[in-house]
């Protein structure tokens, strides 16, 4: 399966690692909001040795569709700003390209923009790519639904200079229907990620905690996302409805066993 990465800050260059190394992948192109390292490769800035093109592109200097024409490509994984969906996502979901979008913050535009964008292709959007983290939201919702009346406040934790509540946060606060002021948010070090949902009982406490040890962490989840999808219809996609099926079809095994 082929793909083509938005984006080669942090994330994105963990990402481009963690695809140049898996077999079933090939990271045909990079495309990034700047001229430097343009018309390099990304295993070779990364040092890995790897079949893949993985040529780097610059968003000033080459058409968008001349990109697709040029380079197909069978998914996009997105890991830039909000805005970039403006840039690829029409030309993307015309020619049929799966979008996987890992951007942390989309204000309502952009959120129905990928809706409208899905009536041709699939999309799938999450704020946080993690299959952990997801697995953390589905067992959360399961517990609260069990106590829907329990205390619960969500702690997360970030590198010293990220700015705001971290969207996955967010995500949670949504999920187990709390208000935002039942989340705390850290900030020091180099800490790539952690969230943690504490479910404070009358003589028990019950924490679900989420790590991410490293960047390459988004990498499997965006692949993992990858080979869920690649047999989806077009339509708009998150992480409940990956997840969903594996937890009722374990749920149902156990039963008929």
């Amino acid at each position: 399966m082929k793909i083509g990465l938005i984006g080669f800050g942090k994330a994105g260059k963990a990402v481009a690692n963690v695809i140049l190394q898996n077999p079933d992948f090939s990271l045909e192109w990079v495309l990034r909001n700047t001229k430097t390292l343009q018309l390099a490769s990304a295993k070779e800035f990364l040092g890995i040795s790897s079949d893949d093109p993985a040529h780097i592109f610059s968003q000033q200097n080459i058409d968008i569709h001349t990109l697709f024409e040029n380079h197909p490509v069978d998914f996009i994984i997105d890991f830039s700003t909000e805005d970039s969906i403006y840039t690829y996502g029409k030309a993307a979901s015309e020619k049929g390209i799966k979008i996987i979008s890992a951007i942390s913050h989309y204000q309502e535009k952009e959120q129905e923009f990928l809706k409208k964008l899905s009536e041709n292709s699939v999309v799938f959007w999450s704020p946080n790519i993690t299959v952990g983290v997801n697995y953390l939201l589905f067992a959360a919702s399961l517990l609260k639904n069990i106590a829907p009346d329990v205390d619960i406040e969500v702690i997360e934790e970030h590198f010293k200079a990220k700015s705001g509540i971290s969207g996955t946060a967010v995500k949670i606060a949504e999920t187990l229907d709390i208000d935002a002021e039942s989340i705390n948010s850290v900030r020091a070090g180099g800490i790539v990620g952690k969230h943690e949902v504490i479910f404070g009982f009358p003589y028990q406490t019950v924490r679900l905690v989420h790590e991410s040890i490293s960047r390459e962490a988004f990498g499997n989840g965006a692949l993992f996302v990858a080979k869920n999808i690649k047999n989806k219809e077009k339509g708009y996609y998150n992480f409940e409805h990956i997840l969903k099926p594996y937890f009722f079809n374990d749920s149902q095994n156990a039963v008929s066993s």
